[in-house]
C-alpha cells in the first residue's frame, strides 16, 4: 500500500496521531522540498518530487524494496491534487488517501460563511473561462485557487471587465494554516490595484456577492444620460438573461427614435432595464413594462426603486391578454413574446399610433421568420439590424474579446406612416436586408 498523506502548513503537528505513527514506521517519504522539510530527522529515504514522471519511475522502482511508502501532498488530495495524477499510474487497491483540510475548507471556516453551495474554480495553469461562466450567472459564492499567472489582481481585473450587474467582496486568504496566515477583504477596483508581488504564492480567492451594496439608492446625476451600465440593474443569480445588456440596450433605444410624451410599451421587460432607460431619456413619457413572470415584476420595481424612477408602470401577465386594456402606444418594444408572437403583433397592429414605431430583438432566427411573414402579410415597412458585438476581457496581463449572443432587431412601422428619418423602403424593395 501507498499512503497518500494531505498536509498543511502546520506541518506534522496538524497530523492525527494515527497518521504521524504510520509516517514514523514508514521506509520511503515523497514529496515536494517543503513538504519533506517538515521530516528533516526522519531516517526514510526521500525521493522529492521535481519531475512527476521521473519520480513515478522511482517510486515504481523503490516498490520493490519499500513496504512502507508514504506521499506527501497539500491538503485534501482528491480535491485538484495529486491524487488524481496518481490514480493515473497506481491502481485505486494500492492506494490509500489520508486527506487534511482543504485550503477552500480553510478560508470558508475563516470567514465563517457556510460553503456547500459554492462554485469552485482552479486558475492554476489553466484557463478563467469557467470563472467567467460563474461570474455571468451571478453565482453568490466562488472559490478560485490561483497561480502566479491568476493572482488575485488578475481575476479582479477579469472580473471588472465583464461589467456585471453583481457585486463582489474579494476576500484574498494567504498562507492558511500558517502562523503567517493573512486574510483580507477587497472591493474589485481596489483589489485589481494591487501588484500580485502583495501577496503570498500559496493563496487562495473567495468571492461572496455583496448585496448589501445593491440595495442602495443610486444617485441619478452620476449616472450617464444613455447606456447606464449593466451591473447597476439589480437581478437574481438564477435568471441572469433577464437583463437586456447594455450595448444591445443602446441599439433599441437608437431604433426606437423616441419622444417626449409618449406612451410605450415595453413586452417582456425582464429586469426592467429598457423601460428604465427609456423613462430617463423621456420622463414625460409613461412606460407600461409588462412581465409575465413574477420574479421579474419584483426586479423592475425594486430597480424603479433603486433609479428613482416614477414614470414606468409595471403591468404583470402574459401578452397578449394584459396588453388590451392598456393606453395607445406611440412605440412599442418586444423582448420577449413567450412563444406568442404572432398574437402579440395582431394586438400591436390594432394599438399602435398612427405615427407608432414597433421594434422586437430577436434571439433565433425561426422567431425572425415567423415576425418577417407578418409583416410581409400586413404590409407593413420593416427593416433588420444584426447586432453582433465583442466585449473586451483581461487575461492575465493580455486582452482578447469575448462575444455577446448575437440579437436581430426588426423594426416597423405600418405601410404609408414612417416618420421623418426612417429610410421607408419602397413597395418594390419592401421588406430591408440581412
Amino acid at each position: 500500500m501507498i499512503k497518500v498523506v494531505g498536509i498543511g502548513l502546520d506541518g506534522a503537528i496538524g497530523l492525527s496521531q494515527n497518521v504521524q505513527d504510520f509516517i514514523n514506521q514508514s521506509t520511503l517519504l515523497v514529496g515536494s522540498e517543503r513538504h519533506l522539510s517538515y521530516f528533516n530527522s526522519h531516517p526514510a529515504e526521500k525521493i522529492v518530487i521535481k519531475n512527476f514522471s521521473h519520480s513515478i519511475e522511482q517510486i515504481n522502482q523503490a516498490k520493490k524494496t519499500h513496504k512502507n511508502i508514504v506521499i506527501l501532498v497539500t491538503g485534501d488530495p482528491l480535491f485538484f491534487g495529486l491524487g488524481r495524477l496518481l490514480l493515473e499510474y497506481f491502481s485505486s487497491e494500492e492506494l490509500e488517501f489520508y486527506p487534511h483540510f482543504s485550503c477552500v475548507q480553510l478560508a470558508f471556516n475563516r470567514l465563517k460563511v457556510p460553503w456547500q453551495d459554492a462554485k469552485i474554480v482552479s486558475g492554476h495553469g489553466r484557463e478563467l473561462d469557467e470563472l467567467t461562466t460563474l461570474l455571468k450567472q451571478g453565482v453568490e459564492k466562488i472559490a478560485i485557487l490561483t497561480d502566479k499567472n491568476n493572482n488575485p489582481s488578475a481575476i479582479s481585473r477579469l472580473y471588472l471587465s465583464l461589467n456585471l450587474p453583481d457585486d463582489y467582496d474579494f476576500w484574498v486568504c494567504e498562507n492558511l494554516g500558517d502562523n503567517t496566515e493573512k486574510i483580507q477583504r477587497f472591493s474589485g477596483q481596489e483589489l485589481a490595484k494591487k501588484n500580485a508581488k502583495n501577496f503570498a504564492s500559496l493563496n487562495v480567492v473567495i468571492l461572496l456577492q455583496n448585496s448589501k451594496n445593491n440595495l442602495s439608492t443610486i444617485d441619478n446625476n452620476k449616472l450617464p444620460l444613455l447606456g447606464l451600465p449593466d451591473h447597476l440593474f439589480l437581478t437574481f443569480q438564477d435568471r441572469p438573461g433577464l437583463i437586456t445588456k447594455r450595448e444591445i440596450r443602446i441599439n433599441i433605444l437608437g431604433e426606437l427614435a423616441l419622444q417626449n410624451q409618449q406612451v410605450v410599451w415595453d413586452i417582456g421587460a425582464g429586469t426592467g432595464s429598457v423601460s428604465i432607460e427609456i423613462a430617463r431619456l423621456c420622463p414625460d413619457s409613461q412606460i407600461y413594462a409588462l412581465e409575465k413572470t413574477a420574479i421579474g415584476i419584483i426586479l423592475i420595481k425594486k430597480n424603479c426603486q433603486r433609479f428613482n424612477i416614477l414614470n414606468i408602470i409595471p403591468v404583470p401577465g402574459k401578452a397578449p391578454d394584459s396588453l388590451t386594456n392598456l393606453p395607445q402606444p406611440h412605440r412599442i418594444f418586444i423582448g420577449g413574446s413567450g412563444g406568442n408572437i404572432i398574437s402579440i403583433l395582431e394586438v400591436c397592429k390594432e394599438k399602435l399610433a398612427n405615427d407608432g414605431i414597433l421594434v422586437m430583438a430577436l434571439a433565433t432566427l425561426e422567431n425572425l421568420a415567423i415576425s418577417i411573414d407578418w409583416f410581409k402579410e400586413k404590409s407593413w415597412d420593416y427593416r433588420l439590424l444584426n447586432v453582433q458585438i465583442s466585449q473586451s476581457v483581461s487575461i492575465v496581463n493580455l486582452t482578447r474579446f469575448s462575444p455577446l449572443n448575437p440579437v436581430i432587431l426588426l423594426r416597423a412601422t405600418p405601410m404609408n406612416r414612417g416618420e421623418e428619418g426612417f429610410d421607408c423602403p419602397s413597395a418594390e424593395g419592401r421588406g430591408g436586408n440581412l
